[in-house]
């Protein structure tokens, strides 16, 4: 007689995990978790609930010019003491460090929430829509009603680094592997990426809106400005240059970055990054699915449009389905070379809560092609 299948056997584990709480607490995590009818409607009914009174306009602006100032609290209030470097990253992204052997460490998709969970104390929070991946306590910022500061730039220096730029002299031009990590925080995907990719052609950019984080990172004792450069970026500001050239990057990174964006301005986010691909050069996502726990903590008064809400630490937070994401990157000319969502049942034994997480992990590629 055939052994079940995987499938099969994954399903009478979760069978008895729901029905053997006992059980269900010997595990941290369970991924590819199916969901009931059920359980799929109690949670459109949750987000029906929460999103039924929006801001009012005048405050939904007041987000929005002072997001910046919002993120750079953050950064003041926990510095680098955050979130813990992303190792997982290689094993769900091997573009990433292409001649790494897969085999140096352990990690795999089921350690993926362990591993990504913040440093913050108390786990099972998940108070103003952050739970771990992106957990932070209401109440610990302060809203800071004032006019975001405006960055501008010297229009001498700009057109210097543009002509750099097309004479081939930019951080990074000699290099034969290029990566930008787009939000890049305090440094927790960049620093994995600088100690385990030992390629001598690799150059990583990184850049946040804050100017804050970019200065965590640049003091970083694993900062090397010469496998590195960090620097400060707005992506909803056409007007803001990259350092480097269109068609010179190999590899884009998006981790938990493209939902803290108002959706209008996704679109042409994403297609002016996908302009700083080379051909057949990616852009990797990982990023909040449509109904993640996140979702469902939020209370009334904190959405701001449909699946977009406002924490009250200030910072915003959108849930997308993989169908919205394969629009926005397909429209930006890319093809699809991956598009799942994560289901992923995760367990406090301490509190014996369960917690269930949806995230969405994507791979589009430019073509060999032009753009449109």
């Amino acid at each position: 007689m055939a052994a079940p299948s995987a499938e099969r056997e994954r399903r009478r584990f979760g069978q008895r995990l729901l029905t053997d709480p006992a059980r269900l607490f010997q595990h941290n995590a369970w991924d590819n978790v199916e969901w009931s009818e059920e359980q799929e409607a109690s949670a459109r009914s949750k987000v029906q609930e929460n999103s039924s009174e929006l801001l009012p306009r005048d405050k939904q602006e007041e987000y929005e010019v002072n997001a910046k100032r919002y993120w750079d609290d953050f950064y003041k209030i926990h510095e680098n003491g955050f979130f813990k470097d992303r190792h997982w990253l290689f094993t769900e992204f091997p573009e990433l460090a292409p001649n790494r052997n897969l085999s140096q460490n352990g990690d795999s998709l089921h350690e993926f929430s362990t591993k990504e969970e913040s440093n913050s104390k108390g786990p099972g929070r998940c108070e103003n829509g952050h739970c771990p991946l992106e957990t932070r306590t209401e109440g610990q910022l302060n809203l800071i009603q004032s006019t975001a500061e405006v960055c501008t730039e010297d229009l001498a220096a700009q057109e210097h680094r543009e002509l750099n730029q097309r004479d081939g002299d930019y951080p990074g031009s000699a290099a034969s592997y290029r990566v930008l990590e787009v939000g890049c925080g305090a440094g927790n995907t960049v620093f994995p990426i600088l100690q385990t990719n030992n390629d001598p052609g690799l150059f990583v950019y990184c850049c946040d809106f804050s100017t804050t984080a970019v200065d965590l990172v640049q003091n970083n004792a694993e900062y090397d400005s010469s496998r590195c450069f960090a620097f400060v970026h707005d992506l909803c500001n056409d007007q803001s240059p990259f350092p480097m050239p269109e068609e010179s990057l190999d590899i884009v990174i998006l981790i938990f970055v493209l939902s803290a964006i108002l959706p209008e301005k996704m679109q042409s986010v994403v297609t002016r990054l996908s302009r700083l691909l080379k051909p057949g050069g990616m852009i990797l996502l990982r990023d909040y699915g449509r109904y993640d726990l996140a979702q469902l903590r939020f209370k009334k008064g904190q959405c701001l449009s449909e699946n977009f809400y406002v924490r009250g630490d200030g910072t915003r937070v959108y849930f997308f389905t993989q169908d919205e994401l394969d629009h926005l990157f397909t429209t930006a000319g890319l093809e699809k070379i991956q598009n799942l969502v994560d289901r992923r049942l995760q367990v406090n034994r301490g509190k014996q809560m369960t917690m269930y997480r949806v995230w969405i992990q994507c791979k589009y590629r430019r073509p060999t092609t032009p753009l449109p």
